[in-house]
């Protein structure tokens, strides 16, 4: 665990600033959607003018969040901020020059490829969320959680366990999503909204992807390209959940999927069986993320993308096994 500042000093950063931004990264999940409505909420509460921003803007499928409203896609440029957030983000350029030019004043997340890019850092990779993390400290940081910002905080929770099942799920974890019940977050209504319910254009997107899957020694992997995008009438440039489904896949000890964005660049991810870990892989590549869950942004035609991150990722689950045998 990162935490080169007590829990009092966070408590004073935030007690004494009074316009404050809050950001997460680029394509935003349910983790980063979760924690910068939780956070941003509970100082909402405890009377601060707070900007939250996300560059990619608010995907609809998070709607049902109380506060979604007040998201917005750049910071306001008449706000001198004595405080900027960033949360679960690994590295600065996954925030998508929120802050422009200005840094980051305190990075919150669960990460363990976080490079401590703020100027204090509380990164917990123990934690299943960086939500968890929230829901954890922000009355020792001398915030509130009510109805609102438990539903944001276990909506994280859940999307990012992918409903309690990733191999990071611990008692701590149950205990936290209780609280947050008992604050007056719905689990039976926020798993629905969360990860049963999908429109039609996002599974219509995943079927152009599927079409396209292949199998060879134990890796599963498959494209989304732009065209695929505009024939299913999707609007977002995210992989419309489909990493989930392809992890489900009992063959499969590792999954890739290559996913082609507007400005010349292709969205990696790759999910793992445990006891295989991918954050070493994408971090070669300067990404980053989880050891069964992690990803990067490669710039280059799509083709080209998937031939070279493919080739690393046979060699990686070689090395992999082979160390496990030896």
């Amino acid at each position: 665990m990162t935490q080169n500042n007590s829990i009092e000093a966070i408590r004073d950063l935030l007690s004494n600033a009074q316009k404050i931004m809050v950001t997460s990264h680029i394509r935003p999940d349910g983790d980063a959607i979760g924690s910068l409505l939780g956070l941003g909420l509970s100082l909402l509460e405890a009377g601060k003018q707070v900007s939250m921003v996300l560059v990619d803007g608010f995907p609809s499928a998070f709607r049902y969040l109380p506060g979604s409203n007040r998201i917005l896609r750049s910071a306001p440029r008449n706000i001198e901020f004595d405080l900027t957030i960033s949360l679960d983000a690994s590295d600065p350029e996954r925030l998508g020059n929120a802050f422009g030019e200005r840094g980051v004043d305190l990075n919150i997340d669960h990460h363990i490829t976080n490079v401590n890019f703020g100027k204090i850092n509380f990164v917990d990779p123990s934690a299943v969320a960086t939500c968890a993390i929230l829901a954890e400290h922000l009355p020792e940081w001398g915030l509130k959680i009510n109805n609102d910002i438990a539903t944001a905080l276990l909506s994280g929770i859940i999307t990012d366990t992918i409903g309690f099942r990733t191999s990071n799920m611990n008692s701590k974890a149950m205990r936290i999503t209780a609280d947050l019940m008992d604050h007056g977050a719905n689990l039976p209504q926020i798993y629905t909204e969360a990860l049963v319910n999908r429109s039609f254009e996002q599974i219509l997107y995943w079927s152009y992807a599927l079409q396209k899957m292949q199998r060879q020694d134990g890796i599963i992997w498959t494209t989304l390209s732009l065209a695929d995008r505009q024939l299913a009438g999707y609007n977002g440039n995210d992989d419309a959940d489909l990493n989930n489904l392809l992890s489900s896949i009992s063959e499969a000890d590792i999954s890739v999927l290559f996913v082609e964005q507007n400005n010349g660049h292709v969205k990696v991810s790759w999910r793992a069986k445990p006891g295989i870990n991918v954050s070493s892989l994408a971090f070669s590549f300067g990404g980053g993320g989880h050891p069964a869950a992690s990803g990067v942004d490669l710039q280059g035609a799509l083709t080209d993308v998937q031939n070279t991150v493919m080739e690393a990722t046979f060699a990686h689950l070689k090395q992999t096994k082979d160390e496990q045998i030896s």
